[in-house]
C-alpha cells in the first residue's frame, strides 16, 4: 500500500503509440515508432515519472476481412496470428510497455458500443446514406473533390465508388472549438509543420460530417442497436487510448483512468496525423473528456530513400536485423538515425557502418580499453588518488568531469522537445570525450614510470566513473548494453538524480577480469552476403505467392493466353504535356561491353553503342543480369539524361526496365530487329 501511495505521489506520464494494423507482419519502418516510444518511456521513468506506456493492435475492418478470406481462415484467427507476431516483435525489441491492447478485447468492444450509443443519443451521430469514393486500405470515404489525381489523398491508391446506408458524426459541431484549442495550445500538434497542414488543409476550409459505420462488411464491432452496421474502424481504433486504461462511457471509469487521462503524448506516424488531431479530439469533446496534451507525428524510416514495399523486395524486418546485429544495435540505429522532422533512411550497409563506428569503436573499444588497463596496471582495482602532476592534468580532468555531469541536462533538454536522436547523440558525446581523455592522458606512458602510478590510478578512476554515468544515461535507448557495461564494472546503473555528482564509484572497487566485447566489428562482405541471402529468400517467397495466385486463377476460370492475370497497378504520376515528353530522347542501343562496378553489390557498367557514339551507362541490375548476359543485347535507352556519378562511376544515360510485383527486373528490348541508334518515338 505504501509503495502504491509513493508511486501516485510522483507526476504521471501516459504515453501511447498508434496501434499496429494486423494486416501483416510489420517491417522496420513500422517498428521504429515503438522503439522511439520505449526510449521516451524509459527516460521518463528514470526522471522519476509514474509512467504508463500503452501499445497494441488495431484488428477490425474490411481489409482484414478480405485478407482472412484470401487466407481461408476466420478474421479472428487471422488477427490472432498477426497480433501475436506484432507483440512478439515488441518483446524481441525489449519494449517496456505496460499494456498491450487489442481492439478485439472484450472490454474494448463493449466500451466502443457504449460510446457509439452515447454519441447517437446526444445527437452527435445521425443515420443517413453515403455515396462516394472508398479507399479500402485507409478505410476512408472521399468525395471527388477530395481525391488527388483521382486517387486516395492519404495513401495515393485506387478508390472505388461505394454507396451504403451509414451513420455520420457531426464534425462541424466541434470544429470551431478544436481550432480555438489548437491556437491556444501551440504544443498540441508537433512538429509545427504538421499543425499547419491540419489547419490549412482540413480545419479552416471546413469539416464535412464523418461516416462512422459500415454495412458492406461484417468484421467490426456491431452497432448494438442497429446490428446491420459495424463501427467505423477509426472510431473503434482511436478509442483504445481511453478504453485501455479503464474508461467507461456510462460514468464508471476506473481509478487508473482518472489518474492517467489525459494522455501526455500520442506518438504516431505522420501519415495518420489527421485522424489523431481532428477526429480524435472531436470524439473526446463529444464525450466531455479532456484532450491529450500533445500529439507528435514522427517522420518515416525509409529504405534507400523510398517507402518499403514487400512487392518491391525492399523490406527490412527487425527479426532479421536482430538475428544478425543484436537488439541494441538495431535500437541504436533506429533512434539515432531518425531526424526530427524529415524521413530517415535504413539499409543493411548503413546499420553495419554505424555499428562499427559508434558501437564497436566509440563505445565498445572505450569500455574494453578501460577495463583492460585497470586489470593490467592495478589488478582490476579502481581508486581515485586525486593526483595531478600539472595544471594541464587538473584541466583535462575537470573538463571530463564537467562533460560527464552536464550530459544529463543536455540530454533532458533534447528529450523535452522529443528530439530523441539528439539526446542519444549527447550521450555518445560523453563517450567520445572519454576517448579523447585517453589520448590526452596517455595511460600507457604513465604506466612506464612507477612514480606516476597514483596519477594513472586517478585517470582510470575518471574513466570508469564517466562510463558509469554514460551507461546510466544510455539505458533508455540501449538497456541491455547499459546493463552489460555496469556489470563489467561491478556496479549498478544509477538513477538520474545521481548523475550530476561525480565520484560515486566506490574507491577500491574491482572491475571484471575479462572484459566482454560489447560490439564486434563487422565484415562488410559478410553483411552484404547476409542481406543478399535474405533478399533472395524474400523475392522467392513473393514469386511463389504470385505463382500460386496465378495458378489458382487459371484453374478456376475460362481464360485465353493473353489474359492479364498478372497485371499490376502502379501509382499514377502527374500528367505531362507532349512538350514534356518531347524533351526526352529515346534510342535503341547495343551493349558492346559490360562489367560489375567495383565495391557495389547492385551496379553494372555497360558500354552502349548508339549510332556512331558509345555511351557509358551504370544500372542497378546486377541482381538480375550477369555482365556476360548483357553483351550483344539491343536495349531501349534514355540518352539525354544529365550525366551523374554512381558509386564513383560516370553514367551517361539510362537503360529502360520493367519491374513486376516481386521486384524482378527485365530490360525493355525492341520487338523486331532494329539498328543501334534507331529513334524510339
Amino acid at each position: 500500500m505504501q509503495a502504491m501511495e509513493e508511486k501516485h505521489s510522483r507526476e504521471k506520464y501516459y504515453l501511447t503509440t498508434a496501434i499496429a494494423y494486423t494486416s501483416g507482419k510489420p517491417h522496420i519502418g513500422n517498428n521504429y515508432e515503438i522503439v522511439l516510444a520505449d526510449s521516451i518511456a524509459r527516460f521518463k521513468r528514470k526522471e522519476g515519472y509514474d509512467v504508463f506506456f500503452q501499445t497494441g493492435t488495431d484488428e477490425h475492418g474490411q481489409k482484414i476481412e478480405l485478407k482472412a478470406q484470401e487466407a481461408g481462415v476466420t478474421p479472428k484467427a487471422f488477427v490472432d496470428k498477426v497480433a501475436g507476431i506484432i507483440q512478439g516483435m515488441c518483446d524481441l525489441l525489449n519494449i517496456s510497455y505496460d499494456k498491450f491492447i487489442r481492439t478485439t478485447d472484450d472490454y474494448h468492444e463493449k466500451q466502443v458500443q457504449k460510446i457509439f450509443k452515447r454519441m447517437y443519443a446526444q445527437g452527435d451521430i445521425y443515420k443517413g446514406a453515403y455515396e462516394g469514393m472508398y479507399c479500402t486500405p485507409c478505410e476512408s470515404f472521399w468525395t471527388e473533390s477530395q481525391l488527388v489525381d483521382g486517387k486516395c489523398p492519404d495513401c495515393g491508391r485506387e478508390v472505388k465508388p461505394a454507396k451504403e446506408e451509414a451513420y455520420f458524426f457531426r464534425m462541424s459541431k466541434y470544429a470551431d472549438r478544436l481550432i480555438e484549442h489548437i491556437n491556444a495550445h501551440p504544443e498540441f500538434i508537433q512538429p509545427v509543420s504538421r499543425k499547419n497542414e491540419m489547419m490549412n488543409n482540413f480545419l479552416l476550409p471546413g469539416l464535412q460530417d464523418l461516416c462512422v459505420s459500415r454495412t458492406s462488411f461484417k468484421w467490426g464491432i456491431p452497432v448494438d442497436f442497429d446490428p446491420g452496421h459495424v463501427v467505423y474502424v477509426w472510431l473503434d481504433a482511436l478509442t483504445n487510448y481511453i478504453t485501455g486504461i479503464g474508461y467507461d462511457a456510462e460514468g464508471n471509469s476506473t481509478e487508473q483512468y482518472k489518474r492517467f487521462w489525459p494522455a501526455d503524448l500520442h506518438l504516431i506516424g505522420k501519415d495518420i496525423i489527421r485522424f489523431h488531431t481532428i477526429y480524435w479530439p472531436i470524439f473526446l469533446m463529444s464525450l466531455g473528456e479532456p484532450l491529450p496534451r500533445q500529439i507528435f507525428g514522427h517522420p518515416w524510416l525509409m529504405m534507400n530513400g523510398g517507402k518499403m514495399s514487400k512487392s518491391k523486395g525492399n523490406v527490412i524486418y527487425v527479426d532479421d536485423l536482430v538475428d544478425f546485429f543484436g537488439v541494441d544495435a538495431v535500437r541504436y540505429y533506429m533512434v539515432h538515425e531518425m531526424p526530427f522532422e524529415n524521413d530517415g533512411n535504413a539499409t543493411w550497409e548503413l546499420i553495419a557502418e554505424r555499428t562499427n563506428s559508434d558501437l564497436a569503436n566509440t563505445l565498445g573499444n572505450l569500455v574494453n580499453r578501460t577495463i583492460s588497463m585497470s586489470n593490467k596496471y592495478f589488478g582490476g582495482v579502481v581508486c581515485d588518488k586525486k593526483v595531478w602532476l600539472s595544471d594541464k592534468d587538473k584541466a583535462v580532468d575537470e573538463d571530463l568531469r564537467l562533460t560527464a555531469v552536464g550530459t544529463l541536462a543536455r540530454a533532458s533538454d533534447k528529450m523535452k522537445e522529443l528530439r530523441v536522436a539528439d539526446a542519444l547523440t549527447e550521450v555518445f558525446a560523453l563517450f567520445k570525450r572519454c576517448n579523447k581523455y585517453i589520448d590526452e592522458t596517455e595511460p600507457w606512458v604513465l604506466a612506464k614510470d612507477p612514480e606516476k602510478a597514483d596519477r594513472l590510478s586517478t585517470v582510470l578512476y575518471h574513466l570508469v566513473e564517466s562510463i558509469v554515468i554514460g551507461a546510466s544515461l544510455l539505458e533508455p535507448f540501449m538497456p541491455e548494453t547499459a546493463e552489460k557495461i555496469v556489470a563489467q564494472l561491478n556496479t549498478s546503473l544509477r538513477d538520474f538524480d545521481q548523475l550530476e555528482t561525480f565520484g560515486l564509484y566506490p574507491n577500491g572497487q574491482r572491475v571484471t577480469e575479462k572484459p566482454e566485447i560489447l560490439f564486434a566489428r563487422l565484415d562488410m562482405k559478410e553483411v552484404e552476403k547476409k542481406e543478399e541471402e535474405i533478399l533472395a529468400a524474400m523475392q522467392a517467397a513473393a514469386a511463389s505467392e504470385t505463382g500460386e495466385v496465378q495458378s489458382a486463377a487459371a484453374d478456376g476460370a475460362e481464360t485465353h493466353e493473353d489474359a492479364d492475370q498478372g497485371a499490376i497497378d502502379v501509382e499514377a504520376k502527374a500528367e505531362i504535356t507532349y512538350e514534356d515528353f518531347a524533351k526526352m530522347q529515346f534510342q535503341v542501343g547495343e551493349i558492346i561491353a559490360c562489367e560489375a562496378v567495383p565495391k557495389s553489390k547492385k551496379l553494372l557498367c555497360s558500354q552502349v553503342k548508339i549510332g556512331s557514339q558509345v555511351k557509358q551507362i551504370v544500372s542497378g541490375i546486377k541482381a538480375h543480369y550477369a555482365p556476360e548476359e548483357m553483351v550483344g543485347k539491343k536495349v531501349m535507352v534514355l540518352v539525354n539524361l544529365k550525366p551523374a556519378k554512381l558509386a564513383g562511376v560516370l553514367s551517361e544515360g539510362m537503360l529502360l526496365c520493367a519491374e513486376d510485383q516481386a521486384g524482378n527486373l527485365a530490360l525493355v528490348v525492341p520487338e523486331k530487329k532494329m539498328p543501334a541508334g534507331a529513334e524510339i518515338c
